[in-house]
């Protein structure tokens, strides 16, 4: 019998692929951007699946 879990939500899975593509996206921006906009696209990121995988738990 297979568990489920968040990771098997697929709006879940559609946030973890696009923290990815931020992740590979942010990279290329400029030095003086790390810890300003770089930082923010980051964070709002992965606060979406964050979110998701909160929000099932409870």
């Amino acid at each position: 019998m297979a568990t489920f879990t968040f990771r098997n939500i697929y709006a879940w899975q559609k946030a973890h692929d696009f923290t990815l593509l931020v992740y590979r996206t942010t990279k290329h921006f400029p030095e003086d951007e790390r810890y300003g906009l770089t930082s923010q696209f980051r964070r709002a990121a992965v606060s979406i699946g964050a979110n998701i995988a909160e929000g099932y738990k409870k």
